[in-house]
């Protein structure tokens, strides 16, 4: 019996943690990656901005003694962090029915993290159910 073994190409996709991650939800819970907290310098508050001309967060590290500073918490066991924004929801009218994922998330100039509402997708969580479904099926020797 011949082998017609063909080889698996692993393409350019970078994973999920080794680019910036950071996902909102309509609590106002700004969820980071470590990367993406790291990218901002590490910092343990930020001023949270707003552009409503282009619908787009800002985020900027600054000194937790700052006035208007929203703390950053831990968030998981792998570094993620946490912003609590609700209230940057209500100032600005912001009104998201379920958890969105920012894409191109980038750090201009100024060092502020963008992050565009108008290109971010609708992130929801796969059921498990399709994997006790699954197991059901595994061929045992």
């Amino acid at each position: 019996m011949s082998n017609n073994w063909k080889r698996c190409p692993k393409g350019e996709v970078t994973g999920r943690w080794a680019s910036h991650y950071v996902t909102m939800n309509r609590r106002g819970f700004i969820v980071m990656s470590r990367k993406t907290h790291q990218s901002l310098k590490s910092p343990d508050a930020v001023h949270l901005f707003f552009d409503a001309i282009n619908s787009r967060i800002g985020i900027k590290a600054v000194d937790p003694r700052a006035r208007d500073a929203f703390a950053v918490g831990k968030q998981g066991r792998h570094g993620g962090r946490i912003i609590r924004a609700f209230r940057l929801m209500q100032e600005f009218g912001i009104d998201l029915p379920q958890t969105i994922r920012f894409q191109n998330v980038e750090t201009d100039k100024d060092g502020v993290l963008v992050l565009d509402i108008r290109t971010a997708t609708a992130r929801t969580r796969r059921s498990t159910a399709f994997l006790k479904k699954e197991s059901d099926n595994i061929i045992r020797t």
